[in-house]
C-alpha cells in the first residue's frame, strides 16, 4: 500500500469516527487519552486508594475513550483500571471481556500481554475480564466518564506486580 493510500485510509478512519460521534448525538471527547505507552523504565508511584467520591482513583475501574493500537484516530469507550496518578494524568491499564487465551500466540506475536481478573461489578453482564499489561494509558481525569467498580486489593496488587514485570518498572 502506498503512502497516499495509507494517509487516505487514516483520514477516512478519523472522519468516520468523528461522523459516528456526531450522528450518535454525543459530544466528541478530545483529550481523553493523553498518551498510550509501551513498556518504560520510569516506575509509576502505584497506590491503592479507591474512594466512593465520584472521581477516578487508583484501584477503580472507570470508563474512558481509548484509541486503537493503530493510532489512526479510531477507538472506543472502554473500561480501564486506574493504577496511579502522575499529575496531571491518571495511569491506567485497558480491560477487555474477550478471552485472549484462545489466541495467546497471536497476541504474543504482536507484543500484547494479558492477565485474567475474573468478573466484577464493572461489567453489567458479569463477563470475566482481562487486563492488558503491556500498554500504559495516560488519561486526563476530567474526561473519565464514570466509575464501574473498585477492584479488590488482592487482584489489584497481582495486576500491578504483573504489569511491573512486563513493563520493566
Amino acid at each position: 500500500m502506498g503512502e497516499g493510500q495509507r494517509g487516505a485510509r487514516g483520514l477516512a478512519g478519523r472522519l468516520g469516527t468523528a461522523l459516528a460521534g456526531l450522528l450518535s448525538g454525543r459530544e466528541p471527547t478530545r483529550g481523553a487519552l493523553r498518551r498510550a505507552t509501551r513498556p518504560r523504565a520510569t516506575a509509576p508511584d502505584v497506590t491503592y486508594g479507591p474512594r466512593d467520591d465520584g472521581r477516578p482513583d487508583p484501584g477503580e475501574i472507570v470508563w474512558a475513550w481509548v484509541p486503537y493500537d493503530e493510532g489512526d484516530g479510531r477507538g472506543k469507550d472502554r473500561p480501564v483500571l486506574v493504577i496511579a496518578r502522575r499529575e496531571p494524568v491518571l495511569l491506567a491499564l485497558l480491560l477487555s471481556s474477550q478471552d485472549h487465551d484462545r489466541d495467546a500466540a497471536d497476541e504474543a506475536r504482536h507484543g500484547r500481554v494479558w492477565t485474567d481478573i475474573g468478573s466484577g461489578a464493572w461489567d453489567a453482564r458479569g463477563r470475566p475480564s482481562e487486563v492488558r499489561l503491556d500498554r500504559l494509558l495516560e488519561l486526563d481525569p476530567a474526561t473519565v466518564r464514570r466509575e464501574g467498580a473498585a477492584l479488590d486489593r488482592a487482584r489489584f496488587d497481582r495486576v500491578v506486580a504483573e504489569a511491573r514485570r512486563v513493563q520493566g518498572w
